[in-house]
C-alpha cells in the first residue's frame, strides 16, 4: 500500500482546541493516510481517558494559577504540557499503524540533534535513564492515534505541584520520584528551541515516510472542531458526575493502577466506575457492565471479572485483578 504522508505543526496553544483538532483528524484520515501533527499546550495538565482527576492532579492550584485541565481519549496518565514542552500525534489507518517505524520518527529526530535517546520500557524514550517523552495510544476499528510529549524546557517545579503523586507511588518511590524521573532535552542542548526540533521531526518524517503534504487551517472543517472543542471543554467531559460510593479500593500492577469505585443496593452492585492509567482504555470501560448486579461477594466479582478473558494478553490483565478482589475476602 502506498502511504499518503501528511504534517501539521499548529501554533494554537488552546489545549481544548489542540485536542479536538486531532479527533477530527482521527475521524477523518484516510485509509491510506499517515498524518504527524505537532501541537503545543499552554500550562495545562491533560488526564488519561480513564483517570479521576482529583486524584491524578490538584484541580484548584492549577485553575489559581491559570492553568486549564482537560481529559484526551487515550489512556496512560496524566501530564503536564507547557510551551516547554512539543506534542507529537501519528493519525492513521490500522493497515497503516506501525508502532516502531513511527516512533523511529522521533528517535531519529532526537538523535540528529545530538542526543543519545534510545527507546526504554514499552511506551518511553529516554536520556541516561531519565523520561523525555511518553506515548500513549486509542485504537478505533478502522483508524489509529498514536501521541506522546516531547520535554526540552518544561517548567519540572509546576509538573510535580500539579501531579499529585498517588499514595502508593509516594511510599514506594519518594515524594519526588516525578522530578528524579523526568530530564529536559535542554539538559543536553541548552540553547535548544522549539522551532530547531520542529524541523528535526519535519526532515525524519520526510526521510521515513517520504515527501508529507502539508495540511493546514484550510483543509479543516471549522464547525466540526468547534464542536468537538466544546466538548473537551465541558465540565461533563474532564469530570463527569462524582457520585458517593459505598466501596473503594485500589491497587497498582505492572500495567498500572486501578481504582474501583461501587455503589451497592440489597449487597449487589448498582453500579461501578473504573478508574486507571492503564493504556487498553477499552478493557478498562468493559469492567463495570460486567459487576452490574454482581453479589458482593469477593469469588463472585472475581468470576465476573474473568469473563472478559478474550486472549492470552487480556487474560493477564483480567486474572490480576480477578485474583486482587478474590483475595479481599468479602
Amino acid at each position: 500500500m502506498a502511504i499518503v504522508s501528511k504534517i501539521m505543526h499548529t501554533r494554537d496553544v488552546d489545549p481544548y482546541r489542540n485536542l479536538a483538532l486531532e479527533e477530527y483528524l482521527l475521524d477523518h484520515v484516510g485509509q491510506e493516510e499517515m498524518i504527524f501533527y505537532l501541537w503545543q499546550n499552554q500550562n495545562t495538565v491533560v488526564i488519561g481517558k480513564n483517570q479521576n482527576p482529583w486524584k491524578e492532579c490538584r484541580p484548584d492550584l492549577l485553575e489559581s494559577e491559570g492553568g486549564k485541565l482537560v481529559r484526551r481519549i487515550t489512556g496512560g496518565g496524566a501530564v503536564f504540557h507547557d510551551l516547554g514542552n512539543l506534542n507529537f500525534s501519528f493519525v492513521t489507518s490500522r493497515a497503516i499503524y506501525d508502532f516502531k517505524k513511527q516512533l523511529g520518527v522521533i528517535l531519529h529526530a532526537v538523535q540528529k540533534l545530538g542526543i543519545p535517546a534510545v527507546f526504554s520500557g514499552r511506551n518511553d524514550l529516554t536520556v541516561d535513564g531519565k523520561k523525555f517523552s511518553g506515548n500513549a495510544f486509542y485504537l478505533r476499528s478502522h483508524t489509529a492515534l498514536h501521541h506522546g510529549t516531547l520535554l526540552f524546557a518544561a517548567d519540572l517545579d509546576k509538573l510535580t505541584r500539579y501531579l499529585q503523586v498517588a499514595h502508593d507511588k509516594i511510599r514506594s518511590k519518594g515524594i519526588d520520584s516525578v522530578r528524579a524521573r523526568v530530564v529536559n532535552l535542554s539538559t543536553y542542548l541548552p540553547d535548544l528551541r522549539v522551532d530547531a526540533i520542529v524541523a528535526a521531526l519535519a526532515q525524519s518524517f520526510d526521510e521515513i515516510y517520504r515527501t508529507p503534504f502539508l495540511l493546514n487551517e484550510n483543509d479543516i472543517e471549522r464547525p466540526a472542531v468547534d464542536k468537538l472543542t466544546a466538548r473537551y471543554k465541558s465540565w461533563e467531559w474532564t469530570f463527569g458526575e462524582a457520585p458517593e460510593f459505598d466501596i473503594e479500593m485500589e491497587k497498582r500492577f505492572a500495567w498500572g493502577g486501578i481504582h474501583l469505585c461501587l455503589q451497592l443496593e440489597n449487597a449487589r452492585v448498582k453500579k461501578g466506575y473504573v478508574y486507571s492509567d492503564a493504556m487498553d482504555t477499552t478493557f478498562i470501560e468493559r469492567i463495570p457492565a460486567v459487576l452490574a448486579g454482581v453479589p458482593f461477594k469477593s469469588a463472585d466479582l472475581a468470576q465476573a471479572v474473568r469473563t472478559l478473558a478474550v486472549d492470552e494478553e487480556k487474560g493477564a490483565l483480567v486474572e490480576d485483578i480477578a485474583g486482587w478482589l478474590h483475595k479481599k475476602g468479602f
